[in-house]
């Protein structure tokens, strides 16, 4: 999950962000006494604030920013002030690390929002782990970061259950018997779903017609559309980021290809990179996501007006994300009483929290348990299907 087209009104000097009620959201200065440090409870953040991939972490720092002003305006926790500071680690692993030491050495954090992409996310957990640091990603999909420890937790959905849960929707609803895959050979995110989904469409009893792999960075799809529109499948599983699901979507309405095509979060977002000549490639599609903006949930209609006012741009899953996680983390540190270690993580462990992306509560590994939201397109426009989970 990591390719949301996002603009943020974030400046360079605003790469370290700390936020703190009283404060007026001004950085923190070289200068602050141990008296002022006792007053608040300190949260770190990870996330890549520039480079490649720094759409992302911008979503999610920004929303968190929302986040933390609310929380600490209705009093903070535990009658302290949350101060946030989030560290730019330009979507590096050892720069994550180095930014993560940096979080206890320096700034004395009691609790990690982050990081935001896998392998920077999974560098980090394991260093965390040996500190016994409370630790929540919001976008952290690689299935085994959770794994590192029982301090780490996350907010996303992981890769596999994308896979299976899209494979029986293929089943079930869309009375699939045929399905095909187009993923990218080079990522993990594509790789884990395809391979969730292959397996999962063959214990259903679907026959998966092709596997098609490409190299990252291709933009050309016809080779592997034409081998799977000579076996007529029923659905087509595209696992990728949405800059190459317009490409793909688009280059299979010009073969003809009849298939529905299915995807999972990493579409949102592809209704700003489709041509609008090929719009109409996307009206039998359908992915599953962790929100939908056509929502009329009064909470998260209300985040995402905020959000634009804020910051001049549209939130994203990213956005949504990062907004719920740092709640979460502020009801379990209140739960916990304490800024005990092991107080917060046994608190996370028993989540219920209701937030923009429905019920969270994490299952024995610490990854989120709820609903799914298919999504399809209507005149190119988001439409929520249904909201859908593995019987």
């Amino acid at each position: 999950m990591k390719k949301m087209r996002i603009f943020s009104l974030l400046s360079a000097a605003a790469l370290a962000v700390v936020l703190m009620a009283g404060c007026g959201g001004k950085p923190e200065t070289s200068g602050e006494d141990s008296n002022t440090a006792k007053e608040t409870i300190k949260i770190g953040g990870l996330a890549p604030l520039t480079g490649s991939v720094s759409q992302y972490g911008k979503a999610v720092n920004n929303a968190v920013l929302l986040a933390v002003k609310e929380i600490n305006e209705k009093g903070g926790i535990l009658g302290k002030q949350i101060e946030y500071k989030c560290l730019d680690e330009k979507g590096d692993s050892q720069e994550a690390v180095n930014a993560y030491n940096e979080l206890v050495d320096d700034f004395g954090m009691v609790a990690l929002l982050g990081d935001v992409t896998s392998k920077p996310t999974k560098a980090v957990a394991l260093k965390a782990k040996l500190d016994n640091m409370p630790m929540i990603t919001a976008s952290g999909t690689q299935e085994d970061i959770t794994l590192v420890g029982e301090n780490v937790f996350r907010t996303c959905f992981i890769d596999p259950y994308q896979g299976e849960l899209m494979a029986a929707y293929a089943k079930e609803k869309l009375n699939a018997s045929k399905v095909a895959i187009i993923y990218d050979t080079g990522d993990t995110y594509s790789t884990g779903i395809a391979n969730a989904f292959d397996a999962k469409a063959k214990e259903l009893g679907m026959s998966v017609t092709n596997k098609e792999g490409y190299t990252t960075g291709s933009t050309d799809f016809n080779s592997q559309l034409t081998n799977i529109k000579k076996h007529n499948p029923d659905v087509i599983m595209i696992p990728v980021y949405y800059s190459d699901v317009a490409l793909i979507a688009s280059q299979a309405k010009k073969q003809g290809v009849t298939a529905k095509l299915l995807g999972a979060d990493g579409w949102d977002g592809v209704l700003n990179q489709i041509a609008k000549t090929d719009v109409d490639a996307l009206a039998n599609a359908y992915f599953c996501s962790q929100y939908s903006a056509s929502s009329t949930d009064a909470s998260l209609q209300a985040f995402l007006t905020k959000y634009k006012d804020a910051y001049d741009a549209e939130a994203n899953m990213f956005a949504v994300l990062g907004y719920d996680t740092m709640h979460i983390l502020a009801k379990a540190i209140e739960a916990a009483g304490s800024t005990d270690s092991d107080a917060i993580i046994e608190a996370l462990k028993q989540t219920n929290h209701e937030g923009l992306t429905g019920t969270t509560t994490f299952d024995e590994n610490r990854n989120p348990v709820r609903q799914a939201i298919i999504t399809s397109f209507d005149g190119g426009k988001y439409k929520v299907v249904e909201n859908y989970s593995m019987s």
